[in-house]
């Protein structure tokens, strides 16, 4: 992997763990409510951490050569 992205590689990562907490919290704030269903944004969180999660996947892969 390039140097150059290790760092936004890491940002990445992190970012996906507050993804990943945020969306953890919204279905505990559900369930003590007497939610029954998934919350719509939880929805909208997880498909957004899996999509920072591929970006970071993305940067860790070897360069597959020039142009």
């Amino acid at each position: 992997m390039s140097g150059e992205f290790e760092d936004i590689r890491v940002r990445l990562e992190g970012i996906a763990e507050e993804l990943a907490d945020l969306a953890i919290t919204r279905l505990r704030d559900s369930i003590d409510a007497g939610g029954t269903e998934l919350p719509v944004d939880e929805r909208r969180i997880t498909r957004a951490r899996r999509a920072v999660e591929k970006a970071s996947h993305l940067l860790a892969e070897p360069d597959e050569g020039g142009f």
